[in-house]
């Protein structure tokens, strides 16, 4: 058995190879850049009006109207000493504009502009290059991107980017108890719930599974279900048939199937029975068949992997601390993950703690984290986890 903290560093030490890919900006959304990214040209591109209003030339209340400048516009303009054209947001400043006025702030009367105030050199003129320089760095290598960065990406005019590939991943559920949702079921039958919850979960961190695939409780099967997945996957995940019951024969398949295991079992609640292996390339996790603890394995150990595996410079959830809303003391005697609420700064440990309780993780959207012992009072820091 390994504590967290090794369970983690095992993950964290993995050496790997990123792959790349070239992919459309549109579909480019949560991968981490494979290159560093340079301004190919001066962002603005030159002179610009920040708003709707009168572009001047010269410092007066009173000019000469001579013309007019919209977004767009190729036309070259060059304005003389107290003669002003109106002009629109984005729209290149004629040469020897000193200033923009909004429109607000003036009145027209027949050719002749009046302000309200004078105006000062320079207001409201996006100068050329005052966000980007041509050559200028716009973002490092393993950069995630996010909706900002490709609106950015876009206004460079790179309509294609080079990234780092994220795995590809295979689910299997296991249990010879389990029915697909919306099929009829006998006494003794559950409904399968933990295969939603991974391919979920996965989707929310931008990523997807390959294969879904059930498989019953039975050696042959099992071992004959995982060399399939193999096949495919840079990543298993295996849900259930992990513990030591006479039924389970995830882990005797994994070996069967040349996987090395890294470590098997964490002293931690919950989620104990946990796996994880390697095939060359290939890793695998196999988790937990009770609900709750699937998915905490899921966001504590299997969710850094994809993300390293992804090129992302810093893998994980980030680990948070909140003033807890009520004394709390950790009688589980392993170090613990517990389903929590975070509302208003405040952390809440949620009743329902047991392995097979979904019901408080999704009431709750956080993973509070306390010691083997430990004992809080109300308002002590804890550290969490948020999950949603």
């Amino acid at each position: 058995m390994v504590t967290i903290e090794e369970a983690l560093r095992i993950i964290e030490d993995q050496k790997i190879t990123l792959q790349r890919e070239t992919k459309p900006l549109e579909a480019s959304l949560g991968y981490a850049l494979a290159t560093n990214t340079a301004s190919p040209f001066d962002v603005p591109e030159f002179d610009n009006s920040a708003m709707d209003g009168y572009a001047l030339c010269g410092l007066y209340q009173e000019y000469q109207l001579v013309g007019e400048v919209a977004a767009g516009d190729s036309k070259d303009i060059s304005l003389k000493d107290g003669e002003a054209v109106r002009i629109f947001t984005g729209a290149k400043v004629p040469q020897n504009t000193t200033a923009v006025m909004m429109q607000e702030k003036t009145s027209v009367k027949e050719n002749t502009l009046f302000l309200d105030e004078m105006p000062k050199a320079g207001q409201n003129i996006r100068k050329k290059g005052g966000q980007l320089k041509e050559g200028q760095k716009v973002f490092e290598k393993g950069h995630i991107l996010n909706p900002p960065s490709l609106a950015l990406m876009g206004s460079l005019g790179l309509e294609k980017l080079e990234v780092y590939s994220k795995p590809q991943v295979n689910i299997i559920t296991t249990g010879n108890e389990l029915v697909k949702p919306g099929q009829p079921k006998t006494e003794g039958q559950i409904y399968e719930s933990n295969s939603y919850a991974i391919s979920c979960a996965l989707q929310q961190f931008g990523f997807k599974h390959h294969k879904k695939t059930q498989i019953q409780d039975d050696f042959e099967a099992t071992k004959a279900g995982i060399k399939t997945a193999l096949d495919s996957c840079d990543v298993l995940i295996i849900s259930g048939g992990i513990s030591v019951g006479d039924y389970d024969f995830v882990k005797q398949s994994l070996e069967k199937n040349g996987v090395n295991e890294l470590f098997y079992r964490v002293f931690q609640k919950p989620g104990k029975p946990l796996y994880f292996g390697r095939k060359g390339n290939q890793f695998v996790f196999a988790l937990p068949g009770n609900p709750a603890s699937s998915l905490t394995c899921f966001y504590v150990y299997v969710l850094p992997l994809l993300q390293k595996l992804s090129g992302y410079p810093r893998a994980g959830l980030t680990t948070y601390q909140f003033p807890i809303k009520h004394a709390y003391e950790n009688r589980f005697g392993r170090p613990s993950f517990l389903k929590a609420a975070v509302f208003d700064g405040k952390a809440q440990i949620l009743d329902g703690q047991g392995s097979s309780m979904i019901q408080s993780m999704a009431k709750g959207n956080a993973l509070a984290f306390v010691d083997e012992g430990e004992k809080l009072a109300e308002g002590d820091l804890i550290r969490c986890k948020l999950i949603f």
